[in-house]
């Protein structure tokens, strides 16, 4: 990361003043001003600044509190960590999936460190997830794609790689594209272009993968996920996936609601992950919100593709009061 400007170091030096006084020595606004020789308003935004920059990572923890509840709920019914949302009952899906995307985005720097590496695949909930990073320098760290994004329509490299790019920007890693189709035409083409170096390369990275992070598309959903709308899949495949029972997507490798994958002819074309490959990985973060979802969350669950699930509480009880 670029270093900081001489007025920048200086900001955030009494930005973290501040909150070790307000956060950690308990003194009022007030006292901190008269120590800091400021206005009780620049006490104000200064940790303002110290929350929205990460400086201050604040987790609030009530037991009395209903998503923690229910994330004891999900715990023991699905065995996965599960991260509830709190949201009002009426919030439309596109605030919702931002809210979670916001969230997520908070505490994702507490999963990724140096020297690690992290599977990101793109998509609407990702590129929102991207646009509310924290900054937290890291050293060895790699951020690699985990399928491609190209499609008839357009190479898929500017909408991947900007995703990709903030989250290599929030954390100082290396980020590593990978510049194949979503989709090939035909699995031959696929299967001969596994055996080339260059993608072998990016493919060995990603089996070493200490995170993933995803969402989960939804063919058939009211929010359909940017494969597609984004000119991924024809009028064909998608009466193919429906005909094949299919209710999700991982990095556009398809599933069905009992988590099985197999026998379905888009995924022999797909470059994403196969499923027993990503089950393999230490640490799965699903980031999933809507009711429109709920299939796809079943199915991933069943499947047993994650390990953490980032979803909103509406959506949450429906899982619950569904299963």
């Amino acid at each position: 990361m670029a270093p900081l400007d001489d007025s920048s170091a200086i900001r955030n030096r009494d930005a973290l003043t501040a909150a070790r006084l307000y956060y950690l020595q308990d003194l009022t606004m007030e006292a901190i001003a008269r120590e800091l020789a400021v206005s009780r308003s620049s006490v104000s935004r200064l940790l303002s600044f110290a929350r929205d920059t990460g400086l201050v990572d604040i987790t609030v923890r009530s037991p009395r509190e209903m998503p923690s509840v229910i994330e004891q709920e999900l715990r023991h019914r699905y065995s996965v960590v599960a991260h509830v949302v709190p949201m009002p009952d009426v919030t439309t899906d596109v605030d919702r999936r931002e809210r979670v995307a916001l969230y997520t985005a908070r505490i994702i720097g507490q999963f990724f460190d140096s020297n690690m590496t992290m599977g990101i695949a793109w998509g609407s909930t990702m590129s929102a997830i991207s646009r509310h990073l924290i900054d937290k320098p890291t050293h060895n760290s790699q951020i690699v794609q985990l399928n491609g994004a190209g499609n008839p329509r357009t190479t898929g490299i500017i909408y991947a790689s900007e995703i990709l790019q903030r989250f290599g920007d929030a954390y100082g890693a290396f980020v590593q594209q990978f510049p194949v189709p979503a989709f090939f035409d035909h699995a031959e083409t696929k299967a001969a272009m596994w055996r080339e170096s260059s993608v072998q390369r990016v493919l060995d990275v990603q089996n070493t993968i200490d995170i993933a992070l995803f969402g989960l598309g939804a063919p058939f959903g009211t929010l359909p996920s940017h494969v597609y709308t984004g000119g991924y899949l024809s009028d064909d495949d998608l009466v193919q996936l429906r005909q094949d029972g299919v209710v999700g997507d991982i990095a556009t490798v398809f599933y069905r609601e009992d988590g099985s994958y197999d026998r379905i002819p888009l995924n022999e074309r797909a470059t994403g992950p196969d499923p027993s490959l990503l089950r393999r990985v230490a640490r799965r973060v699903c980031v999933v919100s809507g009711e429109s979802k709920l299939p796809s969350i079943r199915g991933a669950l069943a499947g047993g593709f994650l390990t953490d699930l980032v979803i909103d509480a509406g959506t949450a009880h429906l899982l619950l009061e569904s299963s």
